[in-house]
């Protein structure tokens, strides 16, 4: 029987709506009953909305009193919500916050010492715009052996390189490399004026490394003001160098 009933649905006339007539093409598609339906509800619910608000106005008390007769106010004929007295995040809230930024000057500063750290690796901390202070002195047996001295030959070296007191490569070192040719004073020049970037940038990163300390030191300092049940005494101002200095009581915890 089941079986029957497909059969009769597979070749039953299938139903077909009546579209719009030619004659009222330009009053666009014909309405269906699904378009009516959802038409009419959404009118009753207007007319519901309307309904209600008419029989709300006509049983208002005028003496009636409600809160926003308080908390607003009229601006050019409309009314405003005043700014709310509370807080807007509680303590607790504020500290997570703050705390979270500390994080960042934080992790922002531990980078800086890194590239810090791997600068002076690849440099020697000296001043490079400065004939260094000491000497080195050679003594020799004779004054002839004392006129005659090539300090080049001593330290068996290129003479371009006797003014360097650091990375001083031997004769066999340049030969191996290759470098006893190519060495004038324009590349020395050249190595000079890289040597003084880098140590420019190694000052800046140091600057820069000292400012994030001193905002992560006032960070601290107003995170610690935060907490109003512990005492503390004021000792000295903020300065643009340097945090404010607090004392703290102590406080015995049980």
């Amino acid at each position: 029987m089941s079986s029957w009933k497909k059969v009769s649905k597979a070749k039953s006339k299938q139903h077909r709506e009546r579209s719009q007539l030619e004659s009222r093409k330009w009053l666009g598609p014909l309405e269906k009953k699904k378009d009516y339906k959802k038409r009419a509800q959404e009118q009753h619910r207007k007319d519901a909305t309307i309904k209600y608000l008419r029989r709300k106005a006509e049983n208002r008390n005028p003496d009636e009193y409600y809160f926003n007769m308080v908390k607003t106010r009229k601006v050019d004929g409309q009314h405003q919500a005043k700014e709310s007295e509370e807080p807007e995040f509680t303590d607790t809230q504020v500290k997570i916050m703050e705390s979270q930024d500390i994080n960042y000057v934080n992790l922002m500063r531990s980078k800086e010492l890194k590239k810090i750290e791997k600068l002076k690796s690849s440099l020697h901390v000296i001043d490079s715009s400065q004939e260094p202070q000491n000497k080195h002195i050679i003594f020799v047996d004779s004054k002839k052996e004392a006129k005659n001295f090539d300090a080049a030959q001593h330290f068996d070296t290129h003479p371009s390189l006797m003014k360097r007191v650091y990375n001083r490569p031997t004769s066999k070192m340049l030969a191996q490399q290759d470098l006893a040719k190519n060495i004038d004073d324009r590349s020395l020049n050249k190595m000079s004026a890289q040597r003084e970037q880098q140590y420019k940038e190694l000052s800046k990163r140091i600057g820069r490394e000292k400012e994030l300390r001193i905002i992560s030191e006032k960070m601290e300092i107003s995170r610690h003001l935060l907490d109003k049940s512990s005492k503390r005494k004021k000792i000295s101002d903020g300065t643009k160098d340097q945090a404010p200095q607090y004392r703290w009581c102590f406080h015995r915890k049980r």
